[in-house]
């Protein structure tokens, strides 16, 4: 009894009999966790970048690469990320129908289970920026009024400042951002497509994103009319003075010419 008080009474008598009870909890944790779960999870996942394969090679690897290192065609794909191709895919610019200075957008030709296959496969190539849930892309309570002030200082000069598009230089294009889901809007500010910059978590949060997210919907939904009559395509002051010295100043001219005839013909009556 003497020598069992004594080895309790030791200075590691407490530490080993925590080591013990870590031990015998991480073993009836090993032995009784629900492990179904995540491997169900790591299966599926699997077979959809198996699909998701298959689905690149008959449709993609023609110009991406069968690996997806890219080509003198198209572009590497490794580190893309799953949401550059739920945008591109999504929006039908992918596969494209032809080389050009910039793809527009088209129908689109594969579901939305299809799209997730393809993305999960180029997601698997490398790291890259993954495809947004519906709470990230979600503009409900988002500051409008920093969504436009974020959207004139960053995106207006391409779009102009009600996202209604405009041309840039060797045959490209700022598209309309009329009826774009908040989804693909947030991917293109991800992924940056063609010749829009990227604006990564790092450069420009998720917050401020839901922001601008808002304020594209505000300016461009059916509730939201134009105060001024016809909005002219949105471009702002250039095409309305044009517009007000064609028909304006036109006008008067035309009123002008008409007071001087009939006045010349009562002098000489």
């Amino acid at each position: 009894m003497k020598k069992l008080s004594a080895r309790r009474r030791h200075p590691l008598a407490a530490v080993v009999v925590l080591l013990l009870a870590l031990a015998a909890t991480g073993g009836l944790y090993a032995a009784f966790a629900p492990a179904g779960k995540a491997q169900a999870d790591d299966t599926a996942q699997s077979l959809a970048i198996d699909e998701g394969k298959k689905l690149y090679s008959v449709g993609c690897a023609s110009c991406h690469g069968t690996g997806g290192q890219g080509t003198t065609d198209g572009p590497s794909l490794v580190g893309v990320g799953s949401a550059a191709v739920d945008f591109q895919v999504g929006t039908g610019r992918m596969p494209a129908q032809q080389p050009g200075a910039q793809v527009p957008k088209k129908p689109v030709i594969y579901n939305q289970a299809e799209i997730d296959q393809l993305a999960a496969y180029v997601a698997s190539l490398g790291a890259g920026p993954i495809t947004p849930t519906e709470s990230q892309v979600d503009p409900s309570g988002a500051d409008v009024a920093k969504g436009g002030e974020l959207f004139r200082t960053n995106c207006a000069q391409c779009h102009n400042f009600t996202g209604k598009g405009g041309a840039l230089t060797d045959g490209k294009y700022a598209p309309n951002l009329e009826g774009v889901s908040p989804k693909h809007i947030y991917e293109a500010m991800q992924t940056g497509p063609q010749a829009m910059p990227s604006f990564p978590d790092s450069t420009m949060p998720e917050k401020e994103k839901k922001d601008i997210i808002a304020y594209i919907k505000t300016v461009n939904g059916d509730e939201t009319a134009s105060p001024g009559g016809l909005s002219l395509g949105g471009l702002g002051p250039v095409s309305e003075g044009l517009f007000g010295w064609i028909f304006g100043l036109g006008g008067l001219i035309a009123i002008a010419v008409w007071v001087a005839a009939h006045t010349a013909k009562a002098k000489k009556s």
